[in-house]
């Protein structure tokens, strides 16, 4: 992992520095370029730079973005990064924002950790900077992170796997296998870590194997969050580990995952395991309602746009954005004030109360 993740209360002087600067309030700040300063005209632009359209969600995000900051009456310079694995492209994306005078930055970083010349050239133009959904490290100048709780999203994970497997056959052992997502993106380790943390103890005590012995994020990770690349190591796992056993789970972290290993194992005419996702994609939650795919992640984009456009508009009156965590994410070089929205686990039980005022899904879950 070239990113660092650390979700740590802060101590001493650092947390009160910490709290200091993320404090909830409306205070005004001074002149300085700094978030909370005079505010700035409401017209100005907002640059948006997001990875590569890699899920429906990212896709959504952009329009979104787009739309709410032109009806907030912002200008809206919207970008995404192209399909390779570089952060060139957004590198570019984002100092061109930059030029172009915008007072504010959201970015959803392509790779986490090599964006700190850019948020640097950023900062020094006055702009503030909103790390969204991933979290930027290693700089000090990344102002406010806002996501939804990606270790939650991890530990709700876990859960589900277990009590899919035990739902599905009461007593164990219990055969899973465990993917990772994309090294380059900050999350990865965060959701794995959560998703471990509840699964380490099953380890321990037997009831859970990992039958090729992968445990390791370095053995599990996707490069890129490629449905290929997720699919051609379960076919291996297939081939090396489950001739003879049976696999009765794997943990996915993101939909897309997860039906590129449904994909390998049916090509193997082997039973289906129980296997968890992420992002309530729309292919996704019609699995999960025709039983294959066990459960997902609801993370509502348009909550996570809409609380972003709000900070955005604080800024722009001067006040400081909200934030209900001021001391727990750790970029490696400072805690960045960060405002957290609830992850929600979905299985076909829930999946009509948890889509119900979605447009798209609920429709589905009839």
């Amino acid at each position: 992992m070239r990113s660092i993740f650390s979700k740590t209360l802060a101590v001493g002087a650092a947390a009160a520095l910490a709290l200091t600067a993320a404090s909830c309030s409306n205070d005004r700040e001074g002149s300085d370029g700094k978030s909370g300063g005079k505010g700035f005209a409401k017209d100005s632009l907002i640059g948006v730079a997001l990875p590569a359209k890699t899920s429906e969600n990212w896709v959504l995000a952009g329009d979104l973005f787009t739309n709410g900051l032109k009806q907030a009456g912002f200008k809206a310079d919207v970008q995404y990064a192209g399909a390779s694995t570089t952060v060139a492209d957004q590198q570019a994306q984002i100092s061109s924002m930059v030029t172009k005078g915008a007072k504010v930055i959201v970015i959803g970083a392509t790779d986490a950790a090599q964006l700190s010349t850019q948020v640097a050239q950023a900062k020094q133009s006055g702009a503030t900077v909103i790390a969204y959904d991933r979290l930027i490290t290693n700089t000090k100048d990344v102002d406010y992170y806002v996501a939804f709780d990606n270790l939650k999203v991890g530990q709700l994970q876990g859960q589900a796997l277990l009590d899919g497997m035990r739902k599905k056959k009461p007593k164990g052992p219990y055969n899973i296998e465990l993917f990772s997502g994309s090294p380059d993106d900050n999350n990865s380790a965060v959701f794995f870590n959560g998703a471990m943390s509840v699964l380490k103890p099953a380890i321990d005590k037997g009831e859970v194997k990992v039958g090729s012995g992968q445990t390791d994020i370095k053995q599990t990770a996707i490069q890129g969050w490629k449905a290929e690349n997720a699919q051609q190591r379960m076919d291996s796992l297939l081939t090396s580990t489950y001739s003879k056993k049976t696999l009765d789970g794997v943990l996915s972290p993101n939909d897309t995952l997860a039906r590129a290993i449904l994909t390998s194992v049916k090509g193997a005419g082997k039973p289906l395991p129980v296997v968890t996702g992420q992002d309530s994609e729309v292919e996704s939650v019609k699995s999960i309602m025709a039983g294959e795919q066990y459960s997902t992640i609801n993370k509502d984009t348009r909550k996570l746009v809409a609380q972003t456009v709000s900070m955005v508009k604080a800024l722009q009156a001067g006040d400081k954005p909200q934030i209900n965590d001021p001391s727990s994410y750790n970029n490696g070089v400072k805690v960045v004030p960060a405002f957290l929205l609830p992850p929600v686990i979905v299985t076909k039980e829930n999946a009509a109360q948890a889509y119900a005022t979605d447009p798209k899904l609920a429709p589905l879950t009839k």
